[in-house]
């Protein structure tokens, strides 16, 4: 049986059972998370940069957060945000399933746009977006100015469900991911960046 490339890749390295449970129940509260191929990628970034300090923006059902969790140092700290009190409620009980220590992560409810300003310059190693599109210009902002040189901002489901490459599509949210692109991929004295068709779509971005 011949499997396509990009399906090959999605079940490379599959999910364990804490993930699998997370995403279902995920999928009940229709919270948008990151694929198995994009979560594996996201584990290998935060390992390659022997990240300690990881801000999540959009924590889902938590299954995006357990991948990044495998990945990061044992004494980092992952920072998650969401404005959805159910999704930070099923993420506990994903983080509480797997057995994750309580000082490994911070789960907060509330704004992006409120928490992320008040985080520290240049103290981060790894920030991911995969939530409030619209907000995103001045989010990849305030991502640059927490991040430490060398620090990566991801942007996950990047693709939109396919309506990104469509320029027929011009609904706010595919207009500020199509518009977040260009701002990245033009800006080369803070950003060098990168676009990989994993999961829905993987914008990577490394701090200058």
């Amino acid at each position: 049986m011949k499997i396509d490339p990009n399906t090959f890749a999605e079940g490379f390295i599959p999910e364990d059972h804490f993930k699998s449970q997370a995403r279902a129940r995920g999928v009940e509260l229709g919270t948008t998370d990151t694929t198995a191929g994009a979560g594996a990628f996201l584990k290998y970034l935060a390992f390659t940069l022997k990240a300690q300090s990881v801000v999540e923006v959009g924590t889902g059902s938590g299954v995006g957060a357990l991948w990044l969790l495998d990945g990061m140092l044992e004494s980092g700290t992952l920072t998650s945000i969401d404005d959805e009190m159910e999704h930070t409620q099923i993420a506990k009980i994903a983080f509480s399933e797997a057995d994750i220590a309580q000082g490994r992560y911070r789960l907060i409810t509330n704004s992006v746009v409120d928490v992320i300003s008040k985080l520290t310059d240049r103290a981060y190693d790894l920030v991911v977006l995969r939530h409030n599109p619209e907000d995103l210009s001045y989010v990849i902002n305030e991502a640059h100015r927490i991040l430490r040189s060398g620090g990566a901002l991801v942007i996950d489901n990047y693709f939109g469900g396919g309506k990104v490459s469509d320029a027929t599509q011009r609904d706010p949210k595919t207009v500020a991911l199509r518009d977040a692109g260009k701002i990245i991929k033009n800006d080369t004295e803070q950003w060098v960046s990168s676009l990989i068709p994993v999961g829905d779509g993987l914008l990577i971005a490394t701090k200058v």
